[in-house]
């Protein structure tokens, strides 16, 4: 059987791997080949999500006519402890060689992504979530990886009584959340472009009667106005509890009617404990600092209670992280949907995966430091 693949294949690969990986297999080639085994693992705890890397393992292997064996030791939504190896591959070494570069760019960050959708879920347990990381994405191989990586999160989240990943908001990762199209209604532009709250709602509605309305309601820095102005507007759809208020209220302001004094008294009536505890400069910031804090979430759910819309419903964004979900589940602020975009893909000095070979011909063999996967090899 031949190790070469189909010419695009093969030069792929050849250009996207590092030389040194390259030269290793011209000088197998000369000297011989052997059958290897790798030792694939991160340096920190993550999520398995190595599907993508083991699909394109299996392309290259048909490409290549030459089997791999892959044996999977932590399964695709468990719970990896760093230096645990998530997969062996065992194959030819003239086969395998100029592997290792693509296919850690297809596990690392995809785990590290996972452990983040993964903390996010079971930080807020009863709020559904939706991936808004496209947009920071580095082109559509990485938002593929990402979108399947919060799916992972999601699910193992799930398995642990989250309610998780609802979706996320564009058509061509849709299907990783077993949905079949993006979610989401309007951007800040379309406020911009109607001149009006109200009008840009109306906008949406008329274009689209039969799905639910999400505003946004802090382009004219009128959050609490607006969105009473919007529940009037649609009482049948507040009253059926298809509206929602999307609060993304940026980090430089107030939402309309909060200052510090009384972001503290609004955190006071509802979830005094939050605040009488000690707290890091970011959880005061996000209790009762400026954007959308907790106090802010809970103003605009003071003002539509108060005005008579119980059933309207709050999505959040802007910044949402593991710490900043933290902090608003022990304010417990009343968020139905949180808007999660750039934590997905952050933390990228986290995300490198590592392979080590631990095997040749059946022999043990690897660097000094690593003989912990020669261990947890012998002990599979």
């Amino acid at each position: 059987m031949s190790p070469e693949a189909p010419a695009d294949l093969c030069r792929e690969i050849t250009e996207r791997t590092d030389s040194y990986f390259n030269r290793t297999k011209a000088v197998v080639a000369r000297f011989g080949d052997k059958r290897v085994t790798y030792a694939v693992f991160l340096r920190r705890p993550v999520i398995s999500a190595p599907r993508l890397m083991l699909d394109w393992l299996r392309l290259v292997s048909r490409g290549r006519d030459t089997p791999f064996d892959l044996e999977v030791t932590h399964p695709e939504g468990s719970w990896v402890g760093a230096g645990e190896p998530l997969v062996y591959v065992t194959g030819s070494f003239l086969a395998l060689s100029d592997l290792e570069t693509i296919l850690l760019q297809k596990l690392g960050p995809a785990c590290v992504a996972a452990h983040h959708a993964y903390q996010m879920c079971l930080a807020l347990p009863h709020v559904e979530f939706l991936a808004m990381e496209a947009r920071h994405c580095a082109g559509a191989e990485m938002q593929e990886m990402m979108a399947y990586a919060a799916s992972v999160g999601s699910e193992a989240a799930r398995r642990e009584g989250a309610r998780g990943f609802i979706g996320n908001a564009n058509d061509s990762t849709a299907h990783w959340f077993g949905v079949v199209g993006g979610r989401g209604t309007m951007p800040h532009s379309l406020i911009g472009y109607a001149g009006s709250t109200v009008r840009a709602a109306e906008m949406f509605h008329e274009t689209y009667p039969d799905e639910n309305l999400t505003v946004l309601v802090d382009y004219f820095g009128r959050e609490i106005s607006d969105t009473l102005e919007v529940c009037r507007r649609f009482p049948d759809l507040a009253a059926s509890g298809t509206l929602s208020m999307r609060l993304d209220t940026h980090g430089g302001r107030f939402i309309e009617g909060l200052n510090p004094a009384e972001s503290y008294a609004v955190l006071e009536r509802h979830a005094p404990g939050a605040i009488r505890r000690y707290r890091s400069e970011s959880e005061l910031r996000f209790l009762v600092g400026t954007g959308v804090s907790a106090a802010a979430i809970w103003r605009l759910r003071e003002a539509l209670d108060e005005a008579g819309f119980p059933r309207v419903r709050i999505v959040a964004s802007s910044g949402f992280g593991v710490e900043k979900c933290q902090t608003m589940a022990d304010a417990k602020a009343p968020i139905d949907v949180v808007g999660t975009g750039s934590f997905i893909p952050n933390l990228w000095t986290e995300t490198y995966a590592t392979a080590d070979i631990v095997e040749y011909d059946g022999v043990s063999r690897v660097k000094v430091g690593r003989e912990f996967l020669l261990r947890s090899r012998q002990g599979a």
